[in-house]
């Protein structure tokens, strides 16, 4: 056939041609000349059949003047040029001289129908240009459930392939495996239309995608796709960047064409079917049931020793000592006087009127005594100190005070919480609606689905810090109740000894835990680098709101402040943000956080050495200077404290160690780095507390020791299955899913799914131990002197 071109002046010959199936043909085609090929092929409604087109260019410098395929179906249209041009980052182009291609199957309603496509071959090359075209059938086009398919796949030949859902099944997995690390893929999930997008610049466009290295799975639902099918698409990307691969270095030269050599991959296709409803109800009424089981355990361990309390024989002239009043740790002997804390306290209270209103108390004057300034300097830097030196303040007053650490957790929990659950809420959606599942960093080999949310399963193992906290709170106000209705009936006990009960930290740590288990699950509807510290957060809150009960303990007079603790948790988090945006590979902020963690911890160890009797002013040097020659160069003297100084030179070996650890290694994840500060300097804080009680001659009573040992093995394998690292987002999401693992309990829950509930067991049990430790001063009066210093030493 002859055309005439618009000015009449040339002519260009078109040729068709009957084409047929598995037939490699070889021709030339010129500005002069275009060729049609014709293809008919039979399609039954039964079965899905693929075809896919292969072409190759053969003569050289075909970059200049690239051939047009053109492919016209009855529903859609497939062209491209070969040499095929991708391009990378900044630009680069990779031409590739072989490309295959996999035509759309528009669908079919006839049993059986006859269709018809053509295949235009065109180019604006005045040389001729020889190239190889072959039309072949895909056998394998539709996958089957639980059968293995491999593949071929490369930048200029994706491949995609057909899945109908079997009846019965609404939900499946779909995963693809790769021996190769590189080259970076991408794995895609299309519905059923036309065009499919497969290639590097337009997988994105539509569906569900992941970038890949060695594995990628996805879970489709059936109400997703109204054909009840869709499309399985594998694209091996020209570059290999976003799979945290080198970048290779090239010249950077405008419309220099760079060779990307061998970019094939091998890979494993396997679509299996997905958990069904029956084990979403296993996995809730698992879940449920193990922490009820801790509401049932407490309430019998209550009845318990509420029996043996009734049973409990009375001293004539002592009052019953209620077993939810006082600690664990008791000596052999036990009397009235030792119970006491001093006589000089009981005349303090016994003076007092128990029915001055609370609401006539000022936290202002928390810290005002009866005694003159001056004494409190003599009282607080005695040598020989007893709880009841640190306990002279109005337990009313100290009582309000403490109580504000309740109220401010739960407002900062509050303005807290709100944007986090809206921000999470928009991640979620975000990822629904793009389908770039390279957003968040789950663990999609156990990531169960249910309505919006990606990963129920993460989510769901994050009530046991909202039920045990529950529970804590429960405990709290059950020792409040009858702590405050022995104060009613002028009780001795609960009045004199002991040391000073205040549960406002208590309620405080069991908000914190409860807010730590909305927040990891909020994390965990996205898991990514940018929302990390919603689920660390509370973590700085509970390991500080611990350090200070300890400390209360033996210190509620001295101890900090509600508005200072905060404001020091508070910066802690925000150098915890600066840390994971800025500190990955940072030196200058590493240099300036380690100084600043050294200084912090001088100066914390000079607050606590001198009982807070020390003013930081412009004096400062000069006093220092002064000390260093009285005590170390004018007389060689040892420190007045000496248990207090051996606390504080542990803790600055260890801190200083973790800055120096910091600042030479430079951790990516700071974010667990700082909490692993917190951790070691409560552990520290912790064993010294037991050591030096144990060193006063007391026993651990068999409940305190059972919470111990109970909650230590807890931790041990909390923290085995921690260490697992299913995901990591210090790496790409393509090399995070490398870490992916299959469900291990229940076919729901994965490792840190099991990490999420014995941590949460584990920190409601230290949580148990650290109300155990509230113990009254029980030694003989005689050895009141040196064990109230034991008492008292740990800082």
């Amino acid at each position: 056939m002859l055309l005439l071109s618009s000015d009449g002046s040339k002519t260009k010959t078109v040729v068709q041609k009957d084409a047929e199936f598995d037939v490699t043909y070889n021709d030339t085609v010129t500005s002069d000349n275009q060729t049609i090929y014709a293809f008919n092929h039979t399609v039954s409604r039964n079965k899905t059949e693929g075809v896919r087109v292969t072409v190759d260019v053969l003569s050289e410098g075909a970059e200049s003047s690239p051939i047009l395929f053109v492919v016209r179906q009855k529903q859609a249209v497939l062209s491209f040029q070969v040499p095929l041009i991708l391009r990378g980052l900044y630009q680069r182009k990779y031409p590739y001289a072989h490309v295959g291609r996999t035509l759309c199957q528009p669908p079919t309603r006839s049993l059986t129908e006859t269709q018809y496509f053509f295949v235009d071959v065109s180019t604006l090359s005045s040389l001729g240009t020889h190239y190889q075209l072959r039309i072949s059938r895909v056998d394998s086009f539709t996958l089957h459930t639980d059968k293995k398919f491999s593949f071929t796949a490369s930048p200029s030949q994706p491949q995609y392939f057909k899945y109908v859902f079997p009846d019965g099944v609404d939900t499946v997995i779909v995963k693809v495996n790769s021996e190769m690390t590189f080259p970076c893929s991408v794995m895609s999930i299309q519905d059923i239309q036309c065009p499919v997008y497969d290639l590097d610049n337009n997988v994105a466009f539509i569906g569900m995608y992941q970038t890949m290295t060695k594995t990628a799975a996805i879970t489709v639902q059936r109400k997703d796709f109204p054909s009840n099918s869709f499309y399985v698409v594998v694209v091996v990307k020209t570059e290999d960047e976003a799979c945290g691969g080198p970048l290779r270095f090239y010249p950077l030269r405008p419309d220099e064409l760079i060779d990307a050599g061998n970019r094939s991959k091998t890979l494993d296709v396997v679509v299996s079917p997905a958990i069904s409803s029956d084990v979403y109800v296993m996995g809730m009424l698992f879940c449920l049931g193990i922490f009820l089981s801790f509401y049932l355990l407490t309430f019998l361990v209550a009845c318990v020793e509420n029996k043996r309390s009734v049973d409990r024989p009375t001293v004539p002239g002592v009052t019953p000592v209620s077993p939810y009043e006082y600690g664990s740790f008791v000596t052999n002997k036990l009397t009235v006087s030792s119970l006491c804390l001093s006589e000089r306290s009981l005349e303090s209270v016994a003076g007092r009127s128990r029915q001055e209103s609370l609401s006539s108390i000022e936290e202002d004057d928390y810290d005002t005594l009866a005694d003159i300034d001056s004494d409190k300097n003599i009282v607080r830097t005695k040598k020989y100190l007893c709880v009841s030196d640190l306990a002279r303040k109005d337990k009313r007053v100290l009582s309000k005070k403490y109580q504000i650490y309740f109220w401010n957790i739960a407002t900062i929990g509050v303005f807290y919480a709100l944007p986090v659950i809206q921000l999470v809420i928009t991640y979620q959606t975000v990822v629904n609606v793009t389908g770039n599942q390279d957003i968040c960093y789950y663990n999609f080999l156990c990531a169960h689905p249910l309505g919006n949310l990606s990963a129920f399963n993460n989510i769901l193992s994050n009530l046991g810090y909202v039920m045990l906290g529950l529970l804590f709170l429960l405990i709290v106000l059950q020792r409040d109740v009858i702590h405050s209705r022995a104060l009613d009936r002028n009780d001795l006990n609960a009045l004199e000894c002991g040391i000073p009960k205040h549960f406002g930290l208590f309620y405080a740590m069991g908000t914190a835990l409860m807010m730590e288990g909305l927040l990891s699950a909020c994390y965990h509807v996205c898991p990514n680098y940018t929302n990390f510290q919603f689920d660390t957060s509370f973590m700085y809150m509970i390991a500080g709101l611990c350090v200070l009960k300890l400390y209360q303990k033996r210190h509620p007079d001295i101890n900090a402040s509600a508005y200072t603790a905060y404001a020091c948790l508070a910066a802690v988090i925000f150098f915890s943000v600066l840390g994971v945006v800025f500190g990955k590979g940072n030196m200058v902020f590493w240099i300036v956080f380690s100084v600043l963690h050294i200084l912090a911890t001088m100066l914390l160890s000079t607050q606590l050495y001198y009982m807070g009797r020390w003013r930081l002013d412009s004096g400062i040097l000069r006093r220092i200077v002064y000390v260093i020659y009285t005590d170390c160069i004018r007389q060689c003297s040892g420190p007045m404290y000496i248990d207090r100084m051996v606390l504080l030179v542990m803790g600055n070996i260890v801190n200083w160690s973790l800055a120096a650890y910091g600042l030479l290694k430079t951790p990516n994840d700071f974010a667990s780095y700082l909490l692993a500060i917190a951790i070691c300097n409560l552990l520290l804080y912790f064993a010294f507390y037991i050591i030096m009680k144990l060193r006063s001659g007391e026993r651990i009573q068999c409940m305190a020791m059972v919470c111990i040992l109970f909650t230590a093995v807890v931790w041990g394998f909390a923290l085995f299955f921690f260490f697992q690292g299913l995901s990591t987002w210090q790496k790409t999401p393509a090399e995070s899913r490398e870490h992916n693992r299959d469900c291990i309990v229940l076919s729901f829950f994965d490792d840190h799914d099991i990490w999420h509930f014995l941590s949460s067991i584990a920190m409601f049990g230290s949580f148990l131990v650290s109300v155990c430790l509230v113990c009254a001063c029980t030694v003989d009066e005689d050895k009141a002197g040196d064990h109230s210093v034991m008492l008292i030493e740990f800082k």
